[in-house]
Order: structure tokens, then sequence, then C-alpha cells
């Protein structure tokens, strides 16, 4: 190499222009890098996306103890997406003792559970009981299967009596029946009741459609 040569190659010039080439090509590299961890991280999610997908679903509209779920809806006669949204709207499948003193998953009175422990013949029930799943649904299904058939099938009688009790379902009917007029959820005098019974209708369209599968339907 000539001294002309390497003067012209180690010159200010040619040492930006090497300068800018290396610049460029660590953009190139950490263009390249970002697309492959972008690739990868898009690659994640779609892989999670289901699992994603069901924890929100799981929070927002949660189900537990399915498997009692169906062996009461089968054994009793009912929706179970019906028993699913009771159990959802009484207590988000969570045993707790409201106020009141209703107990469990459903919600059961110690004065409901005395009567249904006697009409069904469970003569060891004790109010403890109330807290252990398999009992709790099995009591509240059996209630909810009488309200039925009191209420020759009506679903928004026998909800409303779940509620806002049998007594007071009676009365409505009643005075409707003197008035002449149809009894509907908007003559509910009780705003918590037409609520609740709203909330129930609308939790068991939506287990109906989320959760076909896990409730056998």
């Amino acid at each position: 190499m000539s001294t002309s040569t390497a003067t012209r190659s180690s010159s200010p010039a040619a040492k930006r222009r090497m300068s800018a080439a290396r610049r460029r090509a660590v953009r190139r590299r950490r263009i390249v890098a970002l697309v492959a961890v972008a690739a990868f991280a898009a690659l994640g999610a779609i892989t999670l996306m289901p699992d994603v997908e069901k924890a929100v679903q799981e929070v927002a509209l949660p189900l537990r103890h399915e498997d009692i779920i169906r062996q009461q809806a089968a054994d009793k006669g009912l929706d179970a997406s019906l028993l699913a949204g009771v159990i959802y709207t009484e207590s988000r499948f969570r045993d707790q003792t409201s106020h009141a003193g209703a107990r469990g998953l459903m919600q059961i009175t110690p004065a409901t559970a005395n009567y249904i422990a006697q009409k069904s013949g469970g003569t060891r029930f004790e109010q403890g009981d109330l807290a252990t799943p398999q009992i709790n649904i099995s009591y509240g299904s059996w209630y909810l299967r009488y309200l039925l058939d009191r209420y020759d099938g009506n679903v928004v009688l026998a909800l409303c009596a779940y509620n806002g009790g049998e007594g007071n379902v009676d009365k409505w009917l009643q005075e409707a029946h003197v008035a002449d007029t149809a009894f509907t959820l908007d003559r509910v005098p009780f705003a918590e009741t037409r609520e609740y019974v709203r909330r129930v209708l609308d939790a068991r369209k939506d287990y109906r459609e989320q959760y076909p599968r896990e409730l056998g339907l």
C-alpha cells in the first residue's frame, strides 16, 4: 500500500464514513433483534391467550363445584345454568354468612334449612353442615325445586319467593287477583327482590353461554 493510499484511508472523511457504516450495522442488528423479540412475544401471547381468556372469565363469572351442580340439577330436574345463576347471585361461589344468618353458597337461613331437612328426610342435619358445598347445594336445589313446583314452574315467582319469602309472594298474587291484574315482576314492591330476580336471570343466560360443557348443557 502506498503512503498516499494509507493517508486517504485514515483521513477524517474516511473515518466518518466507516463510523456511519458501523452505526447503520448496529441499527440493523437492533432492528432484527427487536423484530425477533416481538415475534416471540406474539407467539407467546397466542399460546397463552386461551389461559388468559379463561382466567378473565373465571374472575368475571366464577364457577365452582360444577360436578355437584350437575348432579343436583339432574336429581332435582333443574336447569343447571339456573342453579349456577342462583349461587352466583347469592354468594359469588364463596362460603359466607349474611347479617341475617343465611349460610353458605346458596345463602340458606337456619329456619329454611330446618324446614328442608324435615321435608327431605335430613334427620341428622346440623346447621354447621350448610358450610359443606354438597349439603348446601343439595338443600338449596331442593328448595328451588319446591318453589318451582309450588308456583307451577314459574321461574320468576320461584325466584321472588327464594329471595322475598313465600308469604310475600302469595300476598302479591292475591292482591293482583283482587285487582284483576296480571302479576309481573315490575309489580313486586321490594326493589331488592326485583333486582335479585333480574340478576339471577342474567346470570343464568351467561352461564348457559359460557359454561355449557361444564354444566352438562
